[in-house]
């Protein structure tokens, strides 16, 4: 047993945390679940039929520094008190990707980026399965890595992970890492420094080896700087996708002179894609992305190409809900940065009635000034400080309505809305002012729709 008498603290009892807890305890270890909030009923049942000891309301001091591993959630910050006074004695602490990939001899295809993660996992999973492969979906979304480690015996994983999953990395290495895209997010937990979130998004590739294979956006400026600078530090093969294929490029996915999405592999074969399902310049890179990392796996070009045709999109994500008296409802709640809402509104035509706001994470608005000005008629403030959304647009839209509840929020865009517009909930902030995650204000939204 790897972890056999060794003391593990996991803190934070949620869905990672859980399944942190059962594989550490599979190979050996004692255990403690710690987390300050309340455990959920459903994980309780879970840690006690394990035999799994948790506490909840606090965490015991002692416990956190004397422990020989600390597996932290993604969400607690670097800077937490309890884990600087563990600092402070020259011990450090692991996460969840980092625990379950010690003791998987799987390979990993790892997916980041400040956009587009959830998308391009999930076409890559469906592009595996479709493909035969015995395969699980986790990280970011659907299950616990570390559970599946424990209790199923999958050949690959496919995993979202984001820059405070890698944050908390040491030998985490994916045979396959996708950088989509790096814009300004999160930088409230990077001392509002991007170069900060840049060297947390590469992680990604530090322990990649030659024989391995680094996906990233040809076209993404950010990206191409920060690669540029770090290309001697990544021995991973290199493979840029585009619009504008880079010409000697052996491997790498762009768009023919046919309007066609196309797909090269080992310098010579082509793999031409017609219809896409998932619309928007947004989702072409989603689906280039995905595409190569199925074709870099030995997927069949077949499955590829079924999946990218059928592919109905995540929830949450440019969701189409109803269309009522000719007003269409989009809910787009994962979009909780400005670029993601940048995508949502340059894939629209007509007028848009746009609902947004909640916990600004260091927002630059003038990115999208120009669609704001060009699409939007009415802004529908949804915060509990909307302070700097009024200021940034008040005096570019014809109509700003300010609410603190779903419920107003949709009704009040309703009352506005026109036959032809739509009304797009694209908050470009995070949830936590008056929900508990984007899931929850998008379900919000959904049934608010349905009760009008």
């Amino acid at each position: 047993m790897r972890f056999k008498g060794q003391k593990f603290v996991i803190l934070g009892a949620g869905e990672s945390g859980v399944g942190s807890a059962i594989l550490a305890q599979q190979h050996g270890a004692m255990v403690l679940v710690s987390d300050r909030g309340t455990i959920s009923a459903k994980y309780k049942a879970i840690l006690d039929a394990s035999g799994i000891a948790y506490e909840e309301g606090h965490h015991t001091e002692n416990e956190v520094l004397n422990a020989d591993v600390v597996v932290k959630s993604p969400g607690i910050p670097e800077h937490a008190p309890l884990l600087q006074a563990r600092k402070a004695l020259g011990k450090t602490w692991i996460g969840e990707i980092e625990l379950a990939c010690q003791l998987t001899s799987a390979k990993i295809i790892a997916i980041t980026g400040t956009n587009g993660k959830t998308t391009t996992t999930s076409l890559v999973y469906e592009m595996l399965k479709a493909g035969g492969y015995h395969v699980g979906l986790g990280g970011n979304i659907g299950k616990s890595f570390a559970l599946q480690v424990a209790r199923e015996n999958f050949d690959w994983y496919v995993l979202e992970v984001s820059s405070f999953q890698l944050d908390n990395i040491q030998t985490f290495r994916p045979h396959i890492a996708i950088l989509t895209n790096i814009t300004e997010d999160h930088l409230d937990r990077y001392n509002y420094q991007m170069e900060q979130y840049i060297d947390s998004k590469f992680r990604i590739a530090m322990n990649q080896q030659p024989e391995d294979y680094f996906i990233f956006c040809n076209e993404d400026e950010v990206t191409l700087a920060a690669l540029q600078s770090r290309r001697n530090g990544i021995a991973a093969q290199l493979v840029p996708f585009g619009r504008v294929l880079v010409a000697d490029a052996p491997l790498g996915a762009g768009v023919n002179n046919e309007n066609k999405l196309f797909i090269r592999t080992h310098n010579q074969e082509v793999m031409t894609i017609e219809e896409l399902a998932l619309q928007g310049r947004h989702n072409l890179y989603n689906s280039m992305a995905a595409g190569l990392a199925a074709r870099l796996s030995n997927v069949r070009k077949e499955s590829i190409r079924e999946v990218l045709g059928s592919y109905e999109g995540v929830e949450h994500r440019l969701e189409h809900v109803l269309n009522i008296g000719g007003v269409k409802f989009i809910n787009d709640s994962k979009a909780t940065n400005v670029n993601s809402t940048m995508y949502a509104l340059e894939s629209l035509n007509g007028n848009v009635i746009w609902i947004a706001g909640g916990v600004d994470k260091g927002n630059d608005y003038s990115k999208i000034e120009h669609l704001v000005t060009g699409k939007v008629r009415a802004l529908i403030c949804l915060g509990l400080d909307n302070a700097k959304l009024i200021e940034e647009f008040g005096n570019k839209v014809d109509i700003v309505v300010e609410t603190q509840t779903m419920e107003d929020a949709v009704r009040s865009a309703y009352a506005v809305a026109k036959k032809g517009e739509t009304v797009l909930l694209s908050p470009a902030c995070a949830s936590f002012d008056l929900f508990n995650d984007y899931e929850d204000r998008g379900n919000q939204f959904k049934n608010c729709i349905r009760s009008l």
